[in-house]
């Protein structure tokens, strides 16, 4: 079944329906650094109508307390009890599986994960400390590796090297019983606001090619995270949204749950991706961005009885496939396709 656009009478269902939107951060909340217009205003009104809000990041560059950070520094309100992130599923699915204390962590990623396997008590090391270590392939040659650690936790790394892969290589290959955990598996990323970037799920291939290896992957699509967020939030699956920008993590994070799902393409999904013949994951909803649902939020349905009657008109650009109703309700109506197409906005009279 292919999705449906966000139009003013499904996304008023929705809405009702729903007690907690789970986002994404890369793509739906920001690009990089900068924000993406039109965020604070929607988290804003769903705060104020009572929803539970719920950031949900695969990118482990990053702890908890360092994202809350982030969120203020963007001018958001995010508590560090808002925010998951796969760094700290990482540190959780280790805690939850009675990780052995005497066991160490090797860490291929960034300081993110380090600081939430500290703080769930776990001895840790690698990561930015093992950025300048070279490697000089002479005939004398050889890696020492520490006997006890007892997983290895790959996640994005902007200063991945021959190092990093040999030493975690050696720790899964050679330590009896070493963990191979993998924070997401992303191919790509907006680590920066203009481009898209390798993804932690290029790190993890590398790891899996000299291993020969395949990981527990803690965060989206895996259900384990999910798992979490329903002891901690004692929210029904049913009563949740999952909003992101991309299929393969988001958008499958959300169905493998039972939740609704919202896919924005203000990231990495494009309208032709979503549109694809190949593509076999729909969402339930689409839209541009997040702040579309401000604007739907304004709209009245298309049957109210106080509507008066107006002329239609044929939008151009991006919102040609649907024509808006000039009327005091400046409401909009939607014309299906056979696949997907983009949300229609309100016509400003």
């Amino acid at each position: 079944m292919s999705s449906q656009p966000l139009s003013p009478s499904n996304f008023r269902d929705l809405f009702d329906s729903v007690e907690a939107f789970l986002f994404d951060c890369d793509g739906v909340i920001w690009k990089g650094d900068e924000l993406i217009q039109g965020v604070p205003q929607t988290l804003q009104m769903l705060r104020s109508k009572g929803k539970k809000l719920i950031f949900v990041t695969n990118n482990s560059w990053k702890s908890r307390s360092q994202y809350a950070q982030k969120f203020q520094s963007l001018g958001i309100s995010a508590s560090q009890d808002e925010i998951f992130s796969s760094s700290f599923a990482a540190a959780m699915y280790l805690k939850a599986n009675d990780f052995p204390s005497q066991n160490k962590v090797y860490v291929i990623g960034g300081d993110g994960i380090l600081e939430e396997l500290q703080l769930a008590g776990i001895t840790a090391f690698g990561g930015p400390e093992d950025a300048n270590k070279a490697i000089d392939l002479t005939q004398n040659c050889f890696v020492k590796h520490d006997k006890s650690v007892g997983a290895v936790v790959v996640g994005i790394d902007p200063n991945i090297n021959y190092y990093k892969l040999q030493y975690g290589t050696l720790c899964i290959r050679e330590n009896p019983g070493c963990l191979f955990i993998a924070t997401n598996r992303d191919a790509v990323g907006h680590m920066t606001a203009l481009q898209e970037w390798p993804g932690a799920g290029c790190m993890v291939a590398a790891i899996c090619g000299s291993t020969q290896k395949e990981p527990v992957v803690v965060g989206k699509p895996s259900t384990f995270m999910m798992e979490f967020l329903l002891k901690k939030f004692n929210v029904s699956c049913s009563k949740m949204c999952m909003v992101g920008d991309r299929l393969d993590t988001d958008i499958l994070f959300g169905q493998n749950a039972g939740c609704k799902t919202l896919l924005v393409l203000s990231g990495v999904t494009t309208q032709s991706a979503l549109q694809d013949p190949s593509n076999n994951i729909q969402p339930d909803y689409y839209a541009n961005t997040i702040s579309d649902m401000v604007d739907l939020s304004k709209v009245k349905d298309v049957n109210d009885d106080k509507c008066e009657k107006g002329s239609s008109k044929e939008k151009v650009g991006p919102f040609s496939h649907a024509k808006t109703l000039s009327c005091a309700c400046s409401q909009i109506f939607i014309q299906p396709i056979a696949k997907a197409k983009i949300l229609t906005l309100p016509l400003v009279v």
